[in-house]
């Protein structure tokens, strides 16, 4: 277990291994972008296994082969490869502002002309080459089936864009001040201070509607999501304590009972040394970009909630094949989710708020939302797979 935080990959692997190799890479998201990636992968293997079972099967999609490139295509991919050209030019020349900052440096306005001409000639030439190299005298349409699993990229897209919004715009509101300080300094701020539930609730209504779409059926794509969002939860709160991003917990003036002995002491209090919002008292001879210590020792709330939901992905896991009612794995994920985060914020700093006239953090009255909508669920879809099966049957 680490004894201090990292604000970036090239931290961690010099604090490890006492190589300095500057990666642009920051740890949170580093630790973010695994989740999204372990939960794509677990989609994937519940994707495949529903089509399997048929329950879910592939859509139809017309595709027109042999268009030349259209002036459009061509356009947008020379505008891709000019953006490209401008900022990869400009990092390889000055690779250690970008490792240092790099959402400043790709956010700016620095950039290489001339690595944008030649970006924007090569990929527009190549969106040119490859349409027209392929083109028919008259082109014709084709239909195509496309199965579920085959579209978990686009998914893990969706819910990756939609969900980083979803985060933003909830903690923006969550408290006063955090929208005037994002107000005061949009650029030094976009990349900090995110809510998972508004990640979550925003993430799952895009996600529903592009599945709808295509004709998918959301229930069984939801039930399919349910385990792998407790294990992209999970890499998500490890990257909140390996930064020290201030999701941490209240002072701890609690004596570590006996019986956890055999805890490290870091799991029971800890300080977030060099945490990434410079947060708490200023370490004595310290020459690093965060030099900062809380000066009591908090609840590391962030290792619990990781440890916790790794223990739910593998419970939902579990039952999975035994759980064949459509639905209820999702509102069992409601349900636990709602509960683990309930509790939890008894032991986390937040800002309590006014909601009808009880006072409570945000993430408490999700939390009571997310445990009534799973109860709600569960007795909905067990009620409408009754109904469906008298139907079936002949039954009333």
């Amino acid at each position: 277990m680490f004894s201090r935080c990292y604000a970036t990959i090239s931290d961690l692997i010099l604090d490890l291994t006492g190589v300095d190799v500057p990666l642009p890479v920051f740890s949170y998201g580093f630790f973010v972008a695994l989740g999204f990636l372990a939960a794509a992968y677990i989609l994937s293997l519940e994707l495949r296994r529903k089509e399997k079972q048929g329950l879910l099967k592939p859509y139809k999609k017309t595709v027109i082969i042999g268009n030349p490139a259209s002036p459009a295509e061509i356009g947008l991919n020379a505008l891709l490869g000019f953006l490209l050209g401008f900022k990869l030019i400009y990092v390889a020349l000055n690779y250690t502002e970008f490792a240092v900052n790099p959402q400043r440096v790709l956010l700016s306005a620095q950039g290489s002309w001339a690595g944008g001409v030649v970006g924007a000639f090569l990929l527009g030439y190549l969106k040119f080459y490859e349409k027209n190299k392929n083109k028919l005298p008259q082109p014709k349409k084709e239909t195509v089936e496309v199965y579920p699993h085959e579209t978990v990229g686009d998914l893990t897209i969706v819910a990756a864009v939609s969900g980083i919004v979803g985060a933003k715009l909830f903690y923006l509101f969550e408290s006063p001040g955090n929208l005037s300080d994002f107000l005061a300094d949009p650029l030094g701020s976009f990349f900090g201070g995110l809510t998972v539930y508004g990640g979550l609730i925003l993430g799952t209504i895009c996600v529903s509607y592009y599945a709808w779409k295509r004709g998918m059926n959301p229930v069984h794509i939801a039930d399919g999501a349910a385990p792998g969002l407790f294990l992209a939860y999970s890499f998500g709160r490890m990257g909140c304590q390996v930064a020290g991003d201030g999701d941490w917990g209240i002072v701890n003036t609690l004596s570590k009972p006996h019986w956890l002995g055999w805890l490290p002491d870091r799991l029971w209090s800890f300080t977030y040394p060099h945490n990434i919002i410079n947060e708490g008292v200023r370490i004595p001879g310290c020459a690093e970009a965060h030099c900062y210590v809380l000066p009591h020792g908090v609840f590391p709330t962030p290792i619990y909630e990781s440890t916790i939901t790794l223990i739910l992905f593998f419970l939902l896991w579990a039952v999975r094949k035994r759980i064949t009612t459509p639905g209820l794995m999702i509102s069992c994920y409601f349900i636990l989710a709602g509960l683990e985060r309930f509790f939890i914020e008894k032991i986390r700093v937040n800002t309590p708020l006014n909601f009808f006239g009880m006072e409570m953090t945000q993430a408490e009255f999700i939390s009571i939302l997310y445990i009534m909508a799973g109860g709600a669920g569960i007795i909905y879809f067990i009620r409408r797979a009754k109904r469906q099966s008298s139907l079936t049957t002949g039954n009333p």
